[in-house]
């Protein structure tokens, strides 16, 4: 008897519905075709025990089992249930009139249970645009596919259920997941706030300027000295996530895995801060099995790079083209898969080995050089993506002591949104650009012209304090964004000033 089942394959952020196909023929053999990995080679065992340790038997006759399109490869232990579906009801142990309704996934235990698998939210909005009915798969994913509408969404526990289900024996309840209530219910939940952070206003000013122009940002300053703890506070005065951006980036933390059973969706901006011993693939994504990597992990948030100059050359250097055109793109022999990775990078650097450069009491013990080759571990081309250097210096015991109340998150967030709200509106025609970092060299030219007195300063600044070329774009595209914080139309002096106070490690002398 031949029988169909439904399950999908997922590449990159996207799914592709896999169709099983079961014949059972004289003989006494187990065949499984369709570019199977060894993982679904192995299936079998794990089908045979958990059909016995559920009551069911495993058919004694030749089973060929077809994955279509067999000339793309099926990877994972995802396709347990698909399968072991398929073979029962070929075997006439589940009525199959209505299995070409519903998608079915899941990795079996040998006890019949269901394991969680990865990506369940892009299966279940491919599996509603191809009209299925509903999605059975593990109760450990049902919230986060239950955010597509339009699709009932069961999640079981064990292989007797699906079956039940399928015999008519028993009912299954859909998982409802209000999707809009459950964003508008977590969104900007964070557990820390700027209010935290005594002293530092100069650095908190600087990273209110980041969030509000999308701008990548460099931290330099000696041990101790509050670089780490005002990182892990941006996310804290970017906007909130749209419920759009939301659902994509669920989507990413849904295929690498990271969601956990309790969240349906992503409701505030990633923060991701990789260890400076990670590699290149694991920082862009990649693998044989192509897996996104910490940058599309903090697709929508900041990825936070702490030591910046302890990261092995090549893995920074594999950054500079994501970070420009914002995705990943891993090329295979077989297939090419995408990632978006449109993130603010954050990082943080002691200023020399010893970490006490241009410390105020401190002296600093490394020998003439150490301090340029130190700073030389990082390329300039990676510096060029990177719009504001802050100079941090540790906090004295007066402000560390003061009971006056700091600044709330929630009232630098105010004002970053509505200088993003200048700029949507600057952009409203032009995709995917939502940010001052984001514009061209063209449009710089054409958005953030400055009179002659701008002029004058730019090149004295340029001239007398070392500044690189490279440095000219970025000064305006900051200023820009401090006039649009200030409300103003056009770039005056100060915010042309202040936006050149931010160019630290393109000053010739810096290090000495």
């Amino acid at each position: 008897m031949l029988v169909k089942t439904f399950g999908s394959a997922v590449y990159g952020i996207q799914a592709t519905t896999i169709t099983v196909e079961v014949n059972i023929l004289a003989g006494t053999k187990y065949f499984i075709v369709g570019l199977p990995d060894n993982a679904i080679k192995e299936s079998y065992f794990r089908i045979e025990s958990a059909l016995k340790n559920t009551g069911y038997k495993m058919p004694r006759q030749q089973v060929v089992v077809n994955m279509a399109p067999a000339d793309v490869r099926k990877e994972g232990s995802a396709y347990d249930l698909t399968i072991a579906v398929a073979v029962m009801a070929a075997s006439n142990q589940v009525e199959t009139e209505n299995l070409d309704k519903y998608l079915i996934m899941g990795e079996l235990s040998l006890d019949g249970g269901l394991q969680p698998i990865k990506g369940a939210l892009p299966i279940s909005i491919q599996a509603r645009k191809e009209g299925f009915k509903g999605f059975i798969l593990p109760k450990q994913n049902a919230r986060e596919a239950a955010i597509v509408s339009d699709l009932d969404v069961y999640g079981v526990e064990s292989i007797k259920e699906v079956v039940d289900f399928f015999n008519g024996d028993a009912v299954l309840r859909p998982t409802v997941v209000n999707t809009r209530e459950e964003f508008y219910n977590s969104v900007n939940n964070y557990d820390s706030d700027f209010s935290e952070v005594r002293g530092q206003e100069n650095i908190k000013r600087a990273l209110e300027i980041a969030a509000a122009g999308g701008h990548n940002v460099i931290l330099i300053g000696p041990p101790g000295a509050g670089k780490t703890m005002l990182a892990r506070r941006l996310p804290s005065i970017l906007p909130p996530l749209s419920l759009q951006e939301s659902l994509e980036t669920t989507k990413i933390h849904s295929v690498a895995g990271k969601l956990s059973t309790s969240d349906a969706l992503v409701t505030v901006r990633p923060f991701r801060s990789p260890h400076h011993t990670i590699s290149d693939v694991a920082l862009v994504g990649g693998g044989s099995n192509p897996q996104p990597g910490e940058i599309s992990l903090a697709h929508n948030g900041v990825l936070f790079l702490d030591e910046l100059p302890e990261f092995k050359r090549t893995v920074l250097e594999v950054m500079r083209q994501p970070l420009e055109e914002r995705k990943v793109t891993v090329s295979r022999a077989r297939l090419t898969v995408e990632y978006p990775s449109s993130f603010m990078l954050i990082a943080s650097m002691n200023p020399c080995p010893c970490g006490y450069y241009n410390h105020p009491d401190k002296e600093c013990t490394c020998p003439p050089g150490m301090v340029q080759k130190y700073l030389s571990k990082i390329s300039g081309p990676l510096l060029d993506r990177i719009d504001l250097h802050v100079e941090v210096t540790p906090v004295n015991f007066t402000e560390l002591s003061s009971d006056r109340p700091a600044e709330k998150s929630g009232l630098i967030r105010e004002r970053v949104i509505a200088a993003r709200e200048i700029q949507l509106a600057r952009f409203g025609t032009e995709p995917g650009l939502h940010s001052n970092a984001q514009m061209s060299t063209k449009m710089v030219r054409e958005l953030c012209k400055i009179n002659t007195a701008g002029q004058t300063l730019l090149k004295k600044a340029m001239e007398k304090l070392g500044l690189s070329a490279r440095a000219y774009d970025r000064i305006l595209k900051v200023a820009r964004t401090i006039a649009d914080l200030s409300g103003s139309d056009d770039i005056l002096l100060e915010h042309l000033a202040e936006a050149i106070h931010y160019r630290s490690l393109d000053r010739e002398n810096w290090a000495g």
